[in-house]
């Protein structure tokens, strides 16, 4: 019988994000950590940040939840408690990458509009705080999907699958809780992210306009290179928030709209059921995003990330030279 077209675009995208999203986080991990890439410390923590937690998205919400725990059907992994465990992980990486790309965007402008509160709050201590933060904050408002879950059957006193409690997801609580989560996302995320690029672009331009006319003035020829950094920190900020907004929209407006029946909803060529998989694959796509924006618009991550790559078929073609100088150095006369 063949597939639901939904289903085939999931077991066709899902290998892909996590061969290509692995590797491209673990190594974007590596390289700001090593502190080369001529960016701040903050902005590097920031980056960092989101980088943990896009990995942490591909590990979780994709290889296990995605293909794992779909593909091994007697597996474990389907175990009530590990599937609740598993769900409730979901979640909590979800909200990371969101308020962590949030918390980078509001360090960017306050960095570049906030003068006076800048060496106050764009340091790495306060990057840390506001992780631990977010991370607290996550877990604990994550808690209450766990007891909208019980177990599908019970073989051997073991309880396998899970099934949503719908008296629970129906009730007047949860479903204000989760329109107020839903809204929150809608309108704090996407405006704050939204407020503060237009606030930044709004200064960046000014400065520009008149930064340009003083040179003029001036008459000079030197190459500016304040402003020349500007720009970069400028469009790196403005791809880092474009894409997230893009692959976050889709995603964010269906759960708004269709709210918590997604979970009772298994008819997969419906257009709801539809609309709630496509939205959740183009978020988990956004996890891959980021690196290849760092090395687009950053020049040293690009020769961190070709030097990363390259060094251990370098370490291969320097250990076959010292075999072939030693083979020649032994060999008779």
């Amino acid at each position: 019988m063949r597939r639901p077209p939904i289903l085939q675009m999931k077991y066709g995208c899902y290998p892909f994000l996590v061969v290509f999203g692995l590797p491209a986080n673990l190594l974007t991990i590596i390289i700001l950590s090593r502190g080369k890439c001529g960016l701040s410390k903050c902005i590097s923590a920031y980056m960092t940040m989101m980088a943990v937690a896009d990995l942490l998205v591909i590990l979780i919400n994709v290889l296990v939840y995605e293909i794992l725990i779909f593909r091994l059907s007697n597996s474990f992994l389907h175990y009530t408690e590990v599937l609740k465990a598993t769900v409730y992980l979901v979640a909590v990486t979800l909200e990371l990458s969101l308020w962590y790309t949030v918390a980078f965007t509001g360090d960017r402008y306050v960095s570049i509009c906030c003068q006076k509160f800048k060496t106050k709050y764009c340091r790495v201590k306060i990057a840390r705080i506001l992780a631990a933060v977010i991370l607290a904050v996550a877990c604990l408002e994550n808690i209450p999907f766990l007891f909208a879950l019980q177990p599908q059957q019970i073989v051997g006193n073991i309880s396998w699958g899970i099934l949503p409690k719908l008296d629970i997801l129906n009730s007047p609580t949860f479903v204000a809780f989760s329109r107020f989560k839903s809204f929150r996302n809608l309108l704090c995320v996407f405006g704050l992210i939204f407020l503060f690029n237009a606030m930044t672009a709004r200064l960046i331009l000014v400065a520009s306009k008149s930064r340009r006319g003083f040179r003029i003035h001036k008459s000079t020829t030197e190459r500016d290179t304040e402003m020349e950094n500007r720009k970069k920190g400028i469009m790196l900020l403005f791809c880092v928030s474009g894409s997230f907004m893009l692959f976050w929209l889709p995603s964010t407006v269906t759960n708004f709209i269709v709210n918590l029946t997604m979970f009772s909803d298994r008819d997969y060529y419906s257009a709801r059921y539809f609309a709630a998989q496509t939205g959740t694959l183009l978020t988990n796509m956004s996890s891959c995003i980021n690196t290849c924006t760092y090395a687009t618009t950053q020049t040293n991550f690009r020769g961190e990330l070709k030097s990363l790559i390259m060094s251990p078929w370098t370490l291969i073609r320097a250990l076959t030279k010292t075999n072939v100088s030693s083979s020649k150095a032994l060999s008779p006369k």
